[in-house]
């Protein structure tokens, strides 16, 4: 069965600085719960296409680009999961998108968005992260997605927007 998440999240920073920081895909463990001790193993960077006036263009990972990260998959067990994702969509200051092509996941889409908005008068950059995914297994992965793994999303978006200023603001 699919399912569908989406996640919004203003952040007060112009849209260039914050998708410079979401294309790096060394920052990624910094943005997850610190209990997955999450970590990146492996990074195949292919650059994205060329442009101007972009922050650390040789850090981006653009179209084909293969990210190795493993987690634990529970706190109080030591069993770590690897995940192996590649971009497959990139188009400066707007969008990436990446795909397993190894997990958990039977599928799984990540689009990331990222959209100029000023409020109150500030500028600043909406973040919308929509997920599309497959648990597998059958009833009993539409069980654990009911009972644990949809939490476990929701989880560590909700915590990502809680320390998102404070990692933007030192980068």
């Amino acid at each position: 069965m699919a399912h569908r998440l989406q996640f919004e999240d203003w952040v007060p920073f112009t849209s260039p600085r914050v998708f410079a920081f979401f294309s790096n895909p060394e920052n990624l463990p910094r943005i997850m719960p610190t209990a997955t001790q999450t970590r990146l193993d492996q990074l195949h960077l292919v650059a994205p296409p060329a442009a101007t006036g972009f922050l650390d263009v040789q850090r981006s990972a653009g179209v084909g680009s293969i990210i190795v990260t493993s987690f634990r998959l529970s706190p109080i067990l030591p069993l770590r999961a690897q995940w192996v994702a590649r971009i497959t969509e990139f188009e400066w200051n707007h969008h990436f998108a990446d795909v397993q092509q190894r997990g958990p996941f039977k599928r799984w889409h990540h689009l990331h968005e990222f959209v100029t908005d000023n409020r109150d008068g500030i500028d600043g950059t909406l973040v919308r992260d929509v997920i599309e995914y497959e648990v597998g297994f059958g009833p009993l992965g539409a069980l654990g997605d009911k009972l644990l793994i949809a939490r476990r999303i929701c989880d560590t978006f909700a915590q990502r927007q809680k320390i998102l200023p404070q990692l933007l603001s030192e980068s």
